[in-house]
């Protein structure tokens, strides 16, 4: 089986013009060097295509796979984590983890959140400001949190988005938009323990492998914010442990699966929660396409802890693609036929 691997390799970018924190959510040579030896392990034959531009010249030059693993994240606008799957869907060509509809809603928290609402899950309360003057309209209490509605990598999440009075919400908000160039999710700040959810599979089959607790240790933080994920020292600004507590991992799980199921999410990912004064764990947002860097991403760091090795989470998002799309055959044929 050839499977060709996309991705952005963050240091193209950079070489391009692009700050650090422009490419914060792309890889690094090491997570493309590790993903390529693990499904080399696996007994598949693997082809470097690398980011959308690359994959368009090769598909318009006749080259086919018979399956892409995609980590692409795209770079420009609400819909660039879809590009890719969209246009191997175009192709025919089957490819690891969601679909375009399923990236483009997630990547837009607060569409994400309101599918989640109407699935019946918890979330906490929110609104979006589009423009300055969509401040004024934002019926929630302090303390309120704010974010861009659709980065990842915890991009402009930082001291300042915990709103504590309501004089701080319209500064937050116009430094956001400004920087971001894209709404702002404010929602009620929940003040409890923060999980996320390792999940590998599809629809049914979905199945959480784990509830990690991430205790941020960060003096005067109070999220998981880009400036501690990104530091060199990170084990010593966060501490990651299994949620400790059976009952309180179980609905944990529950939630995570519900928003990966009703979300249309596929193969493997995370879900994000955090909980509320009474210890309820809500929604905030679901990874559908987690770092799969070996050492230093959540879903690996989550996977170590439970016995599960890079090489076997690998072989996990391989086999739940392979099954739901059978994939092995037409490209394969197209290759024989020329």
């Amino acid at each position: 089986m050839i499977i060709g691997l996309t991705y952005d390799l963050k240091d193209d970018y950079l070489r391009r013009g692009f700050d650090a924190e422009a490419v914060a959510e792309f890889d690094g040579r090491e997570t493309i060097d590790a993903l390529q030896a693990a499904l080399e392990d696996l007994d598949c034959e693997t082809e470097r295509i690398g980011a959308l531009p690359a994959l368009v010249e090769r598909l318009s030059a006749g080259e086919r796979w018979d399956l892409v693993f995609n980590i692409a994240e795209g770079m420009f606008g609400y819909g660039r984590e879809a590009q890719v799957p969209a246009l191997l869907d175009a192709y025919r060509i089957p490819y690891t983890f969601s679909d375009p509809l399923t990236l483009a809603v997630t990547l837009h928290k607060a569409f994400a959140k309101r599918v989640v609402r109407d699935l019946g899950l918890p979330t906490a309360e929110f609104a979006v400001v589009e423009s300055p003057a969509d401040v004024q309209r934002v019926d929630l209490p302090p303390p309120l949190f704010a974010k861009p509605v659709a980065e990842g990598s915890s991009k402009g999440i930082g001291r300042r988005s915990l709103i504590r009075r309501r004089a701080e919400l319209a500064e937050v908000c116009g430094t956001l938009l400004a920087a971001y160039g894209q709404a702002v999710l404010v929602e009620r700040f929940l003040p409890g323990r923060e999980f996320t959810v390792g999940i590998v599979g599809t629809g049914e089959a979905a199945r959480a492998v784990g509830v990690l607790e991430i205790q941020v240790r960060s003096e005067g933080a109070t999220a998981y914010s880009r400036r501690v994920k990104g530091a060199a020292d990170y084990r010593r600004l966060v501490g990651y442990r299994l949620c400790p507590e059976p009952e309180l991992a179980a609905e944990c799980d529950l939630v995570a699966l519900g928003a990966w199921r009703g979300l249309g999410c596929r193969d493997a990912g995370r879900v994000d929660l955090r909980c509320d004064a009474g210890g309820r764990p809500h929604f905030l947002e679901v990874n559908p396409l987690a770092g799969l860097h070996p050492v230093d991403s959540d879903l690996t760091i989550l996977a170590g802890l439970v016995g599960l090795p890079y090489r076997r989470l690998i072989g996990a998002i391989l086999e739940s693609a392979l099954s739901r799309c059978g994939a092995g055959t037409a490209a394969s044929a197209a290759r024989a036929a020329r």
